[in-house]
């Protein structure tokens, strides 16, 4: 009964690794049109909002990856893959809580910006 449990976990954080992998993918095309539609004129969108839009989809991703970490720790046999799989989640929250705090910087800026532009201001 272990083995199958340790095998579906095994296999339940490979799909939310995949999603992980997904999200930060998607965002990534997601955030490209948008700067091509920049570039070539159709819509403009500011670095910043690119860059908020952009990060949005990489914490998003950070928490699955990180929810993919936990799970293995759960059936973890060892101590060393414990330490290993320890060290990726504390790398991997750190990375999230910069970002995190990053983005809440952006989107004070981007309010900033809208909240100084005349009322009939295009944007």
């Amino acid at each position: 009964m272990e083995d199958y449990l340790v095998t579906a976990v095994g296999y339940l954080r490979l799909v939310v690794e995949a999603i992980g992998a997904a999200v930060v993918g998607f965002g990534v095309l997601a955030t490209t049109f948008r700067y091509v539609l920049t570039l070539v004129g159709v819509r403009v969108y500011t670095n910043n909002e690119v860059r908020l839009y952009l990060g949005r989809y990489l914490a998003l991703g950070l928490e699955f990856q990180l929810g993919a970490d936990i799970l293995s720790t759960a059936v973890a046999p060892t101590l060393d893959e414990v330490i290993l799989l320890g060290a990726i989640a504390a790398i991997r929250t750190a990375l999230n809580y910069f970002l995190s705090q990053e983005l809440e910087r952006e989107r004070r800026e981007v309010a900033l910006r809208s909240e100084e532009r005349p009322a009939g201001a295009a944007g």
